[in-house]
Order: structure tokens, then C-alpha cells, then sequence
């Protein structure tokens, strides 16, 4: 059997922490973020899989202590809008992303075909992007996002969460002009207090100087 070279080793173990406890620089970020909704839907069945997922045994949206700080203060400039921060997906474990990548080879699995991916055929996922082999989430400072009143009812963002087209891109001219807005409203509060979004989905967001830029982490939620 061949052997890897040490230094492809080290720097394998430098970018995978394999860890089953949580780190004390993650926090369950409903601690933190006032009002917080955590509508965590990869630790149950409605999700583009269908099924709960890999690492999932809780639905705590977790984060980065610098992640969850910067998103209380989101939180706290939207409170006079009288909205609040839902989120559908936080820290992500590593065996989650490799389930997806199970799944996406899978070509008779496509149970959710319907409601997250209607146009898009499933053998082009990977080299459409929207499927990848590694993922932001699991370094612990990105979460996918929506706005919601008070009582849990979301904004019009034009497209459902993880729903794969260019319907999701957040600048994308089809939708409505309310919901084009309140994109811009999500986008600009995050912006303000430090998050980079994704063009091609209005929901995601990373901390700039998040503190983990090269380490993927595969403890479970809970």
C-alpha cells in the first residue's frame, strides 16, 4: 500500500477536525441572538434529501462565538422593524456534506425533485454547484438565513430556501419587486455587521476574518 507523505498528512488532519465534542469556541447561537428562530431543516425531513441528515441529532443552529456575536447584533438592528432571523441551517458537520454527496449520486433518489429542484436535472448538481464536496458551514461561521415576524411568518424572498436555480441568485431580476427587497433588506443588515453573502443564494452568509478559514469540523449537533 502506498504511503501518503507526512506532509499531506498534517495538512489533512490541519483542515479536518474529527472531534465528537463541540469546541467551547461554538455556541448554540439561541443563546446568544435575541429572538433567534432555529427552523434547522437538515435535522429533519423537509429538506431537498428528504430525510434527517448525517450529524444532525438536534436542531441547534451552532456557531462560532464571533459568528453568533455579529448576529445578535443583526438581531438587534432589525428589532425596530419588528422582525427576526430565522435560520434554516448554521455549523454544518463534515458527514452531513458527505451524505449530500452520497445523495447526489444516487440518480433514482428524488423524492423532493419537486419542490427544491423542479428544472434542474440531478446529474448536472455538482457541476452546477450546487452540491459540493466541502462546504463553508462546517468551518462554523456561515448560516443560511430568512427574516420572520414575530410570528414565525417569513418574508417573500422569492424562492423557498435551498431551492436550486437561478431563482435563488439574490440579485435574480424575475422575482418581485417586494421580494427583491426584502433580499436587499436581509443582505444589507448582514453586510452592515460584518457577513459576506453568496450571489447565488440570497439565504447564505459568512463572517469576514471568520476564525477558522481553513478548518472543517465533524462534530454532531446537538
Amino acid at each position: 500500500m502506498q504511503r501518503l507523505p507526512l506532509a499531506l498528512i498534517a495538512i489533512f488532519f490541519a483542515q479536518t477536525a474529527f472531534a465528537e465534542d463541540r469546541p467551547a469556541t461554538f455556541v448554540d447561537a439561541a443563546s446568544v441572538v435575541p429572538g433567534l428562530m432555529a427552523d434547522i431543516r437538515y435535522a429533519g425531513s423537509h429538506n431537498f434529501v428528504g430525510r434527517p441528515i448525517d450529524g444532525y441529532e438536534a436542531p441547534r443552529c451552532l456557531l462560532t462565538q464571533a459568528a453568533a456575536d455579529a448576529l445578535a447584533a443583526v438581531a438587534r438592528d432589525l428589532a425596530p422593524r419588528s422582525l427576526h432571523i430565522k435560520a434554516f441551517d448554521c455549523y454544518r458537520p463534515t458527514r452531513a456534506v458527505a451524505n449530500f454527496m452520497r445523495w447526489a449520486r444516487d440518480l433514482n433518489d428524488t423524492a423532493s425533485k419537486a419542490e427544491f429542484y423542479p428544472n434542474v436535472d440531478k446529474r448536472t448538481l455538482f457541476r452546477d454547484g450546487y452540491i459540493a464536496s466541502q462546504s463553508g458551514h462546517s468551518r462554523g461561521s456561515t448560516a443560511d438565513l430568512t427574516l420572520a415576524q414575530a410570528d414565525g411568518h417569513e418574508l417573500d424572498m422569492g424562492t423557498p430556501f435551498d431551492f436550486f436555480s437561478p431563482k435563488s441568485w439574490t440579485s435574480d431580476p424575475s422575482i418581485s419587486v417586494e421580494a427583491h427587497a426584502n433580499r436587499m433588506l436581509l443582505a444589507t443588515a448582514m453586510r452592515r455587521r460584518g457577513f459576506r453573502g453568496y450571489d447565488k443564494e440570497w439565504w447564505h452568509f459568512t463572517l469576514r476574518g471568520e476564525p477558522f478559514p481553513e478548518t472543517y469540523f465533524d462534530f454532531p449537533v446537538k
